[in-house]
């Protein structure tokens, strides 16, 4: 299955075959940070299932707290996506992007000991500290 991931103002996209390698809900500092949120939903693609990038991006490389080069569209400053050290071979995605058609429910929690006390999630999701 295709998708198509795009930002707020619709000139950029970035556009997947399949479904993401890894689909969880974030509570780290970073991903926080990076959604202006409580948490992040990050959907991960394997490099090979990228079809198409279209638009413009602005790149900002970070090294802190891990390496990685996020990718903003020009216009709006959406983070469509980005590529992580620690997923060398894969493509992060903003998870909430995917509008039509959507990413299936996230499967994974991850930075629990940071999350917001009063967010609740699903029991079956599985936890990463």
């Amino acid at each position: 299955m295709k998708r198509t991931a795009r930002c707020c103002c619709g000139n950029s996209s970035l556009t997947v075959d399949g479904d993401p390698v890894l689909n969880g809900i974030c509570n780290c500092d970073n991903c926080k940070a990076r959604t202006g949120s409580a948490l992040g939903w990050n959907a991960y693609f394997r490099d090979d299932q990228i079809i198409e990038t279209a638009g413009s991006f602005y790149e900002l490389s970070l090294t802190e707290p891990c390496l990685q080069t996020r990718y903003f569209c020009r216009t709006c400053g959406t983070t469509l996506f980005w590529k992580s050290a620690w997923m060398a071979n894969c493509r992060g995605t903003a998870g909430g992007c995917f509008i039509d058609p959507p990413l299936p429910e996230p499967v994974g929690l991850y930075a629990t000991k940071q999350a917001c006390d009063w967010l609740t999630f699903p029991d079956a999701w599985p936890r990463v500290s």
